[in-house]
């Protein structure tokens, strides 16, 4: 059975009609309707078959799904090198939030001194999801212990009227507000992000269990 045999097989039209709600910007008749579950699934047999190379290599895909799988292999590849390769190779091809946002490759974790040169350079790509996905890992990855007060300006600095760029840009730091509140608060009280991102910032940390009562009264003072 092919990849898009197995597709079909698990497509809900319902779930269809939702997803294309969900992501506007793409072409509806490129989606599915496949649950994230399933497509999980067939990833794993994918990473696990003799055609896995050949499906990487198979740019651009015509569906969602393919996409979303297609970054859902590259999250199990455990090299760094080979798995950096592979998701720069991919990374000009993604059109979406959902496809940015689902995968965090493994490998990452483990390698953030040789990962944070990728994360810069995918920041400052003009390609709105490359930039969109390195704020992402940015997020992910350099808000605990590897943080420098550095990496907020990199998103702070970002210029850009993509709605989805703005909206990671806002994500970013209302998830600093939480994990990293006193080294971001400056940005907020100085104003130094886009007025759109720092009010979107600032409702997303308002609506965050993780930022303290104290600090969103202080931060409803600077809406």
């Amino acid at each position: 059975m092919t990849l898009y045999d197995r597709l079909i097989v698990s497509k809900d039209d319902a779930f269809r009609a939702f997803q294309a709600r969900l992501v506007p910007n793409i072409p509806p008749e490129t989606i599915l309707g496949v649950r994230t579950p399933e497509m999980r699934k067939i990833a794993r047999e994918v990473f696990d078959s003799p055609g896995r190379d050949a499906f990487l290599k198979d740019l651009p895909h015509r569906y969602y799904e393919e996409n979303l799988i297609h970054f859902f292999v590259l999250s199990m590849i455990r090299d760094f090198d080979a798995c950096v390769q592979a998701v720069e190779a991919f990374l000009p091809y993604v059109d979406c939030w959902p496809v940015s946002d689902q995968a965090t490759p493994k490998a990452f974790k483990k390698n953030h001194p040789k990962l944070l040169p990728h994360i810069r350079k995918w920041i400052a790509s003009d390609h709105v999801y490359t930039a969109r996905f390195g704020i992402r890992m940015l997020m992910n990855e350099f808000l605990d212990g590897d943080f420098r007060e550095e990496y907020l300006a990199l998103v702070a600095d970002k210029k850009g009227e993509d709605y989805y760029l703005k909206m990671m840009a806002a994500w970013y730091f209302a998830t600093a507000l939480a994990k990293r509140y006193e080294e971001t608060i400056p940005y907020l009280i100085d104003r130094r992000l886009d007025d759109w991102v720092h009010k979107k910032a600032i409702q997303k940390a308002l609506e965050s269990f993780r930022v303290s009562e104290p600090h969103k009264d202080f931060l409803r003072s600077l809406k």
